[in-house]
């Protein structure tokens, strides 16, 4: 029978047995099946791991006491019509419990219903109950707290998106499934409640039915019907039992890797608690009172168990796993391959700055500044792999991407740095190991960590060794940021903008840009300063500047000038004027009409033309005091950025199509004019609250 049809056919099943007289044969046979449903339903609770493994059982339990009452019903209708012709006249199964159970003594019978019902309904019901009621509460009061962490894991890169997803199922079915099981309660207490009325209905109306249209006597009716009705309540009451204690099993069960046997035994075989066992059974099987010939073989049993796990546990058997043997010539790519793209490794005098043991403050410096790289850039980055170096002297740490070292320097693990940002006192008296901070190369102090007061009185900036590592690691990174995306980075940003924005992932991939395109374009956009944490305005420029070209060059210019507003933010707050350089007509015009690189096609600039540049930038910079932007033609740009970018990184170069027209300005110099050209070039564009007025710029013929 296909499985969508089981459970409706079942449902009219137990209708048809409300409704239609069936023939005690077939009322046996119906029995049986409630009994085997009872028992399995038992076992399926035992060997369950964990409560969600048989997330099903409030639905199940519904529908065998839905059978079970069915039952009663059906069974109640034959012993009131037929009940008169005998004791098998409403079948062998309710003769059984009648007459073998209870000695064919209906007062017998009785009692032992009333205790079973006490068990059932008071004992294990109402604590179920009680246990469902709490766990349900707890579960949905900690559902916002475990959905938080959930979103702590992906935000810091610990789960993927899929297992997010996974987790955040199994919170909800687990709340849905306590829930449920409390509801669910209500069955079992409701069914007991329905068995001692049915019990009732069948004796007096039977007793009455008997002796009026039977014409039998008191004796006669009492004996026969009230014994066939507590036949049927004791077939009915069994299972009932048996799925109280399942429910019960349920919701007292603990998530373990073990069944419940497994998890029980495994629990009980330790031996300290045997042996205090065997010694409280022997004594008391010394009181004269007492029957010793069950209390001492009690005590020895006790006594064995506690010698033979006490045995085991002091040679514990070690099962050893099967060795698959590896053939001498055969290289693992494990062995050979290192996964990690980011690794920071230390020398031996810095590995206690990673001990847990010790709070680990590298550890939580690390994972901050991955988290805040993540969140300028728009992309989880992968984690980071910290390890201790042989290779590397005991006070010595190194930075490596891909292999490949971008950033070395020294920390002094017993002392602080305290670094001069050029808030320092002349004379300042503060005694230490002078040094560099490797992150922005300003003068600084090794000194004790009791001079720190100090040292931050007299201007300083102290940090620990673990910032200093965490800081200059995070200033290597964020140069080198372009190189941290990768195919697999930028296909969870796609993945993720396909929800929100469907038809602006359709107009960029897969058509026309592939994923290696895609990643490609990504990278040169971060390396030009613009991150991924704001995606749909970047991808819509994007989009537009493929509908007129799809040159790598011309794609990323395009790009560049619509976001300008975003590269001129990062040096120049809003609505404040952008201090501005450019260069002279004759020097950038010699630029664009010099050497060409074949194979990029960018212009070449020389030696001497390339340091008067850089020294000229950097006394701009100097005098103003604060990062400034090269503003140069289109096509000297990327040669000019080249130059720039490692000897000036505080000197951002646009191109005359990347400024907003809206930008107020103000021209400090122009390199390569003479002072008096320079004198008279120099010009202040756009006030608040004026309209912008054009920036005097030599564009070259």
């Amino acid at each position: 029978m296909p499985a969508a049809i089981a459970l409706p056919f079942g449902i009219f099943a137990l209708f048809s047995l409300l409704v239609l007289p069936i023939p005690p044969l077939l009322l046996d046979v119906f029995f049986v099946l409630n009994i085997a449903i009872a028992v399995a339903v038992l076992m399926v609770a035992l060997n369950a791991q964990a409560p969600l493994d048989f997330s099903s059982f409030p639905s199940v339990l519904l529908f065998a006491t839905l059978l079970r009452l069915a039952l009663n019903v059906a069974s109640t209708r034959i012993v009131l019509v037929q009940g008169h012709e005998g004791g098998n006249a409403a079948g062998e199964i309710i003769e059984s419990f009648g007459q073998f159970l209870v000695g064919g003594n209906f007062a017998v019978g009785l009692f032992v219903f009333c205790i079973l019902l006490i068990i059932n309904m008071i004992v294990i019901t109402k604590g179920a109950g009680r246990v469902s009621e709490v766990a349900a509460r707890f579960v949905l009061d900690a559902l916002p707290g475990k959905q938080m962490a959930i979103d702590a894991d992906i935000a810091a890169g610990l789960i993927t998106a899929e297992e997010a997803r996974e987790r955040r199922s199994e919170v909800t079915v687990e709340a849905d499934f306590y829930g449920s099981m409390d509801g669910a309660s209500k069955f079992v207490k409701g069914d007991a409640i329905a068995a001692l009325l049915i019990l009732g209905v069948n004796i007096i109306a039977g007793f009455t039915l008997g002796m009026i249209s039977h014409g039998l006597t008191a004796a006669e009716a009492g004996q026969l019907y009230i014994t066939l009705a507590v036949g049927d309540a004791l077939v009915a009451q069994v299972p009932a039992l048996l799925l109280s204690i399942a429910a019960a099993v349920i919701v007292t069960r603990v998530s373990d890797k073990r069944d419940l046997s497994g998890q029980i035994g495994g629990q009980f075989s330790d031996p300290r608690g045997w042996l205090p066992v065997a010694l409280i059974l022997a004594a008391i099987g010394f009181v004269p009172a007492m029957p010793q010939l069950i209390f001492f073989p009690a005590a020895a049993i006790a006594g064995a168990i506690w010698w033979g796990l006490h045995k085991r546990s002091a040679s514990p058997v070690v099962e050893e796993e099967p060795v698959k043997e590896t053939p001498a010539d055969q290289i693992d790519i494990a062995e050979v391959s290192d996964q990690t793209l980011v690794t920071i490794e230390l020398g031996y005098g810095l590995v206690h700055l990673v001990d847990e043991g010790k709070g680990a403050p590298l550890l939580t410096r690390i994972t901050g500044i991955r988290k805040q790289l993540s969140r300028d850039l728009g992309f989880v980055l992968p984690q980071f792999r910290i390890r201790d170096s042989l290779d590397a002297s005991a006070n010595e740490y190194r930075v490596l991407l891909g292999g490949l070292p971008i950033a070395q320097g020294t920390a002094k693990p017993s002392r602080l740095l305290a670094i001069d940002t050029g808030d320092v006192r002349p004379g300042h008296g503060v005694n230490g190991e002078p040094t560099r901070d490797p992150s922005f190369d300003c003068p600084a102090l090794w000194i004790d960590p009791s001079a720190r007061d100090h040292a931050v009185s007299e201007g300083f900036l102290t940090v620990d060794p673990s910032t200093v590592i965490a800081t200059h690691a995070n200033q290597e990174l964020l140069a080198q940021s372009h190189q941290l995306l990768g195919p697999e980075e930028v296909r969870a940003l796609i993945d993720d903008l396909k929800d929100r924005a469907p038809a602006l992932i359709e107009a960029i991939h897969p058509d026309p840009l592939s994923l290696g395109a895609l990643t490609r374009i990504f990278r040169a956009l971060i390396a030009d300063g613009i991150g991924l944490s704001h995606p749909q305005p970047l991808l819509t420029s994007l989009a537009l500047a493929l509908q007129t070209t799809q040159d790598f060059d011309m794609v990323i210019d395009a790009v560049r000038s619509d976001m300008g507003a975003r590269l001129i933010a990062r040096i120049c707050e809003p609505g404040g004027h952008l201090k501005v350089v450019t260069l002279d007509a004759a020097l950038e015009g010699a630029i664009l009409g010099g050497m060409v690189d074949p194979s990029t096609g960018q212009p070449i600039i020389e030696p001497d033309c390339g340091s008067m540049i850089v020294e000229r930038i950097g006394a701009y910079i100097d005098e103003a005091r604060g990062p400034i932007a090269l503003i140069v033609q289109p096509p000297a740009r990327r040669a000019l950025t080249g130059l720039l970018s490692q000897r000036a990184s505080r000197c951002l170069v646009l191109s005359i199509n990347e400024l907003p027209a809206t930008q107020p300005v103000s021209v400090i110099g122009v390199i390569g004019a003479e002072p008096k050209q320079l004198a008279a070039s120099v010009e202040t564009r756009g006030s608040p609250g004026s309209p912008p007025e054009p920036m005097p710029m030599h564009i070259p013929a």
